[in-house]
C-alpha cells in the first residue's frame, strides 16, 4: 500500500522529485509513440515496455516504474483525446530533439525495435516502421557530435 502511494505522489509532482525529469518525460514520449501506433497497448507491449523500462534504469527501478507510468498516462491521454493527440506527441518530440540536442541520445532504435515484435497488423507495423524512420531522421540530425 505504501509503495503504490509513493507511485502516485511520484507520479503527480515528478517535475520536482523526479531527477531530471524531462529526459525521462521524452523517453516516455518517444516510447508511447511506439505503443500508440495502433490506439492500444496490448499485454505484449505491456511486458515489452516493462523490459525496456528496467534495461534503460536497471539502477533505478522506481524510475523504470515512474517511465511506465508516464508512457501509460500519455497513452491514455492520446486515446481520450486529452489535450494531446498523435500528431502533437510527434511535435512535441521534433521540438525537444532540436532544442534540447543531447535528448537525440536517448533515442535508440534497437530497444523501440523490441515493441514492433508485438505487432501483427501489416499497416501498424507499417506505420511503426515509418515513425522509427522519424526517430533515426532525428537521431542523425540533431545528435551531438
Amino acid at each position: 500500500m505504501l509503495k503504490v502511494f509513493k507511485r502516485k505522489i511520484t507520479k503527480m509532482f515528478r517535475e520536482f522529485l523526479v531527477y531530471h525529469h524531462s529526459s525521462l518525460e521524452f523517453r516516455a514520449k518517444i516510447l508511447t509513440l511506439m505503443v500508440s501506433a495502433n490506439g492500444e497497448i496490448c499485454e505484449c507491449e505491456k511486458q515489452k515496455l516493462k523490459e525496456i523500462s528496467y534495461s534503460i534504469y536497471a539502477d533505478d527501478q522506481d524510475r523504470a516504474e515512474v517511465l511506465i507510468d508516464t508512457v501509460n498516462e500519455y497513452h491514455n491521454k492520446i486515446i481520450t483525446d486529452n489535450g494531446l493527440d498523435f500528431e502533437h506527441l510527434i511535435q512535441l518530440v521534433a521540438r525537444e530533439a532540436k532544442d534540447v540536442k543531447r535528448f537525440s541520445e536517448k533515442i535508440d532504435i534497437e530497444l523501440l525495435l523490441q515493441l514492433s515484435e508485438c505487432t501483427e497488423d501489416e499497416d501498424d507495423i507499417l506505420f511503426q516502421t515509418r515513425i522509427l524512420e522519424f526517430l533515426q531522421n532525428l537521431k542523425d540530425e540533431y545528435g551531438v557530435v
